[in-house]
Formats: C-alpha cells, structure tokens, sequence
C-alpha cells in the first residue's frame, strides 16, 4: 500500500506541474489542443516531462517504496565493508561515490538509481548480504557500480521519454481521425466521449509495444552491467553472483529500481524482461 500510495502522489504531483507548464506555454505560442503541433507539444511535454520528474526524484522515491536507510555513519563491520567496497569500486571507474543503502528484503537483489553518475545511490537487500559471499556481493556491486558508470539511468530516461512522446502523439492523431470519422456531421471532432476512449485504447495499444523496445535496451545494459563489473572484480566472482541468484525470491522492485537491479522477477515473458535470463548472462561472461 505505501508504494501505490507513492506512486499515485508521485504521479498526480507529476500531472499537476506539467499540466501547469503544458498551459502556460500553449498560451505563449497561441497553439490549439487539437492542432498536430498542439499535440506534438502535449505529447512531447508528458512524454519528457515525466520522464525526467521520475529520474530526479528516483532516489527520494527509491528509499521512501523500499525502506532503504543510507549508511551515513557505518555501525558494524558490514556496513563498513559495503561503504570501503563502493568507494573503491567507484574511484576506479571514474565516479563520485554514491550514496550507499541497505533495505530490508528476503530476497538477494540490489538497485542503482539517481539523476546523473555523480549523483546516484547504490542499494542492496538485506536477502543479498545474508545469503551471498563476500566475493559474491562485491560483484553485485560492482554491477549496480558499472550501471551508474554507464550512464544508464540518463540514456533509459531519454529512450522511455522518446516512446512515451511517441506513444501519446501517434495516440492522439488516431483518436481524433476515428472520432472525426465517427461523428464527421455531429460532433467537433477532438471533444467527443469516442475521442477519450480511442485515445485511451490506442495509448494502451501503443504503450505495450513501446515497453517491448524499452526492455530490449534494459537487457542489453544488463550485459554491459555485468562485463563491468567482470572488469572492475573479475569474470568468475559475477559468474558465481550470477549462479547463486538461481536460487532466489521472486524480486519485489519496480520501475526503474527494477531495471537496474541485479535481478528481476521470474515468468515474465522475455519480451517484456528488463532482465536477460540467468544462463545467458552467464555463458555471455565466459565468452
């Protein structure tokens, strides 16, 4: 319930401000709704705009849905190790060291998130630091280290804000030529109720398939993740990370957190993983 919440608050505190903005610049540039560069704008704004919102608040959201607590002054010995780990790791491909967190879950699984590679936090699971050897967890977090070294919170942000203008702009144009089509001699075509069912049916439509190309980027950065980390703590400590997550819960992140995690949930069909399968990671790292 607290991440729905979340995501419900997050979202319409989203709309409200780029509904605000999309207004005010409408007004300036004198375009009408139902123009194709009033909806060019629309859907350039929303798609954008709420892209980029997400990444800069991802890490304020990634430790209010997942509890995470940032190690500001480590305690114990783990902590300890996880915060000298990063740094190092960190130093060594180039990075500002990030914010370091460990949130509560049985399963073995870690984040990255943040706005840019000098601003980004690097969580793991207390499943991962119970049930993974030190060598194992070191190259979990070089994975999620080579993630924020990458660039791949920002390239991500950019590719979701390209399908997401695509998906409300091709949405948009075809509702309004059904709706024209439908009620040509009774209704402004644009301001009729068969107008928001088609737009909404086709941004649905759209949005499955847009989410096909987002996932096929997500999977190919897992691989380039994965020989990051190989490069950063070597080939057979990721192999072995890699074959004890074989034995995991199913992961309970979401959204971005997910896509950058080390793993993601099972029996989604592959298509629509952000994550490849297990093997393949593994046979791709002996290669």
């Amino acid at each position: 319930m607290k991440r729905v919440f979340l995501f419900l608050l997050t979202n319409l505190a989203v709309m409200l401000v780029l509904g605000v903005v999309l207004s005010i610049i409408m007004s300036a540039l004198g375009l009408s709704h139902r123009s194709l560069g009033g909806i060019l704008l629309i859907a350039t704004v929303f798609g954008f705009g709420g892209s980029f919102i997400s990444l800069f608040m991802s890490k304020w959201i990634a430790k209010k849905s997942t509890g995470a607590q940032v190690i500001t002054k480590p305690s114990n010995e783990t902590e300890q190790w996880l915060m000298n780990t990063v740094a190092t790791q960190a130093k060594k491909a180039g990075i500002n060291m990030p914010e370091v967190a460990i949130y509560d879950s049985p399963e073995m699984n870690a984040f990255a998130t943040g706005p840019s590679k000098n601003n980004s936090l690097v969580a793991v699971s207390t499943g991962l630091l119970h049930n993974m050897t030190q060598d194992q967890a070191e190259a979990v977090l070089a994975h999620e280290v080579s993630h924020v070294a990458n660039g791949d919170m920002v390239t991500l942000t950019l590719i979701q804000g390209v399908v997401n203008t695509f998906v409300i702009f091709a949405a948009k144009v075809l509702a309004g030529i059904v709706d024209n089509f439908i009620n040509s001699d009774e209704e402004e075509g644009g301001s009729s109720w068969t107008y928001f069912l088609f737009d909404m049916l086709f941004q649905v439509l759209f949005g499955v398939l847009a989410s096909v190309v987002v996932a096929h980027y997500s999977r190919k950065r897992e691989f380039a993740a994965d020989n990051g980390a190989a490069q950063l703590v070597g080939a057979d400590k990721m192999r072995s990370a890699l074959e004890r997550l074989k034995q995991n819960h199913p992961s309970q992140l979401e959204g971005s957190m997910m896509a950058f995690g080390i793993a993601s949930g099972k029996g989604m069909a592959e298509l629509f993983s952000s994550h490849p399968p297990l093997d393949s990671r593994i046979d791709a790292l002996r290669k």
